[in-house]
């Protein structure tokens, strides 16, 4: 799929060819949900399986820095399949607990008509529900009909600035026309979807060799959108047939899980972030998940993205020491605070390097971190508004939200994708590492895609794409992950944690 050599390549490596099965349209939308589904889980898979194919040659890394045992040689048999990729971007809509679907808006979330268009307003956080409604100028606990009149006499924008400055979230329904031309949309033109940068001030190899960078962060010097990488040599680029004496290889001998010793922080909440721990997790990474009481959650996601994963309280207002504990033993820390949020804290990528050399710190914002909205806080769904999606989705005359929160899926997956790359080049480079992802990026790389006679397109059945498990929160019935390397497929070994259920420590090894 020349869209994986793409993404692989704008990474700084080269990927194992994939096997796609199937088509769009899969989902009613003009847009290819199901392409960009299956480039962004099929690219972890490929990831995947050169890190395990590296693995198995006996590379001068191993998983978490330990060394590795030769396994058998050969190209791997990567596939994804379209549909099941697409089914797995609307996981939370299929998601059971004892037959019971979840809700995860609440009550004042949704589409409000302005005076001139259309305004959404997030509330499913409490202080985001105020926010909203004092930016209305309305009293505390006033209801969905008490907002859309005052909606409805206010322009769209006008509302969005208004709940932005009180510190809410909110995006005005924009064209695709009008968001071009917007500075936060040319901030963001020309970055690749995922962006993979060498940070300073940390090696990752073991045996310290690594070079080190004159800047705190050196951008690969490809693109998404540049050659497909298949015939790319000696410009730092962790190339499949230099590590592995081929394109790829199998997994290696004996072998359980691609990512096994893999550790990964998740500092993340909602969709994106959890997605891509998640999907690390269904190929063998130990992800510890690191919430705080004091923090809110969205009760169903919170369980649904927790597959394969163990669950800390850590308040870092009191308990950083411990962040830190843990941060220099780990491979990779996932975080989706607004931009410059941890690095407040001492906790920003070069902090991270330093506390733990040969770190992968992978990024996810809503609309990237530079431009005008860099620190704007933002959701999938007020995305599709800002970005054009939910105007073109439909007649444009109202939003038409995507069949699926597809960038938050989409950012995931890309996320994950990056965190394996990021591994690559530090086995063959060394250094520590930076990804970055955002909601408003992968946006504009499904805008890329183009467009599809898609939208009378019927839901895709799913009876073969769930599984069931047992869990403190009841019987779940769930999506299974998508993809496949040689006949294997990503798989989660224990069900979500309750909130907190684990101390603040790594897991020893088994």
């Amino acid at each position: 799929m020349k869209l994986i050599r793409q993404l692989g390549a704008g990474a700084g490596v080269t990927l194992p060819e994939v096997r796609v099965i199937g088509e769009d349209p899969v989902l009613p939308s003009v847009f290819p949900l199901g392409t960009m589904a299956a480039a962004s889980a099929g690219a972890l898979a490929a990831a995947v399986a050169a890190y395990a194919a590296r693995a198995g040659q006996g590379g001068e890394e191993g998983p978490g820095g330990g060394p590795h045992t030769r396994g058998d040689l050969g190209a791997p048999d990567v596939t994804i399949d379209v549909r099941h990729a697409a089914v797995a971007f609307q996981s939370e809509r299929h998601f059971r607990a004892d037959g019971k679907a979840m809700d995860v808006w609440a009550a004042l979330s949704g589409d409000y008509r302005a005076s001139d268009g259309w305004i959404r307003l997030h509330c499913n956080f409490d202080h985001h529900r105020d926010a909203a409604v004092r930016a209305l100028g309305l009293p505390p606990g006033s209801g969905r009909q008490d907002v859309g009149r005052a909606c409805a006499g206010r322009r769209a924008v006008e509302i969005e600035e208004a709940v932005i400055r009180e510190g809410g979230c909110a995006a005005a329904m924009r064209s695709r026309a009008e968001w071009l031309a917007h500075p936060q949309a040319r901030a963001l033109a020309g970055l690749p979807p995922v962006g993979v940068f060498r940070l300073s001030g940390g090696d990752g190899r073991a045996s310290g060799t690594g070079r080190g960078e004159t800047r705190s962060e050196t951008r690969s010097e490809t693109r998404g959108g540049a050659d497909s990488g298949e015939n790319c040599r000696g410009d730092g680029r962790a190339r499949a047939g230099q590590m592995l004496g081929g394109p790829g290889g199998g997994l290696p001998a004996g072998a359980e899980r691609p990512l096994g010793g893999v550790r990964v922080l998740d500092l993340t909440r909602v969709i994106a972030g959890p997605v891509a721990a998640r999907a690390l997790a269904a190929y063998g990474a130990d992800v510890l998940r690191v919430g705080a009481a004091h923090l809110p959650e969205v009760p169903g996601l919170v369980v649904e993205t927790a597959f394969g994963k163990r669950s800390c309280h850590i308040d870092l207002r009191s308990e950083a020491d411990k962040l830190r504990e843990l941060v220099r033993q780990a491979d990779v820390v996932i975080q989706a605070y607004r931009p410059g949020a941890l690095r407040a804290r001492g906790f920003g990528p070069d902090d991270l390097a330093v506390l733990r050399p040969g770190i992968v710190c992978v990024d996810i914002s809503a609309y990237g971190t530079s431009g005008p909205w860099a620190s704007r806080r933002g959701f999938d769904s007020l995305v599709q508004m800002a970005c054009g999606i939910a105007h073109e989705n439909g007649d444009g005359l109202r939003p038409s939200p995507l069949p699926a929160q597809a960038l938050d899926h989409g950012t995931g997956y890309l996320a994950a994708f990056g965190a394996v790359a990021a591994l690559l080049r530090r086995a063959a480079e060394g250094g520590s590492w930076r990804v970055e992802v955002s909601l408003a990026r992968t946006a504009a790389w499904l805008d890329d895609l183009g467009r599809i006679d898609g939208a009378g397109v019927r839901q895709p059945r799913v009876e073969d794409l769930l599984a069931t498990m047992d869990s403190p929160f009841g019987t779940l019935t769930y999506v299974t992950p998508p993809g496949a390397i040689d006949g294997r497929r990503p798989h989660w070994t224990s069900p979500p944690p309750r909130q907190g259920e684990h101390p603040a420590a790594w897991a020893p090894p088994s």
